[in-house]
């Protein structure tokens, strides 16, 4: 069972970032709001992706709410954070967040297969925030003016800026089948 983690605030955010996710995994998943998260729904989950949300909706990313993704840093299963969800999760490893807005079809490079992705590649960026830069416990897949694609080099830690539920469905169903 796939857990999808909503951070969005607005129900429509939701139907834009969320719904589109459980559109490609189908009936395998259930849908939880990170405020009300808790330890039988990881339990259950075999793995996890935490959605990204509107670009004026970034709550989830205040200190305050920082404590409710305290989970991630001992969690064993495969995570995939897309947009917001990747900086949930460097947030939630002491790396630093910047302000740069990226919207619409950008050009891509994968300099190595990432989730079933591999060279160039146009991706749709919708984010006014990223993570400027990653440990070195992290491999860095694509990197134009800001980085797109991470994976950790130990951990099933994935994280995209990008979002592939507008034009790359096939990272989601790789990180279902083989992250």
């Amino acid at each position: 069972m796939i857990l999808l983690i909503n951070i969005c605030k607005e129900k429509l955010h939701y139907l834009e970032f969320v719904r589109p996710i459980e559109n490609v995994i189908g009936k395998d998943c259930f849908v939880k709001g990170y405020k009300e998260l808790n330890k039988k729904d990881l339990e259950e989950a075999d793995k996890v992706i935490i959605c990204g949300t509107s670009l004026k909706d970034c709550e989830f990313s205040r200190k305050k709410n920082l404590k409710y993704f305290e989970w991630i840093k001992d969690f064993e299963k495969p995570i995939l954070g897309i947009c917001g969800g990747m900086q949930v999760i460097g947030l939630t490893v002491g790396e630093n967040i910047k302000k740069q807005t990226e919207i619409g079809l950008f050009l891509e490079d994968f300099k190595e297969n990432f989730l079933g992705l591999a060279g160039e590649q146009e991706v749709y960026h919708l984010h006014n925030n990223f993570i400027s830069e990653w440990g070195k416990e992290w491999k860095v897949y694509s990197k134009g003016q800001i980085i797109q694609a991470v994976k950790h080099k130990e951990k099933p830690l994935y994280g995209v800026l990008f979002h592939p539920e507008v034009r790359q469905k096939q990272v989601i169903r790789e990180f279902i089948k083989n992250g």
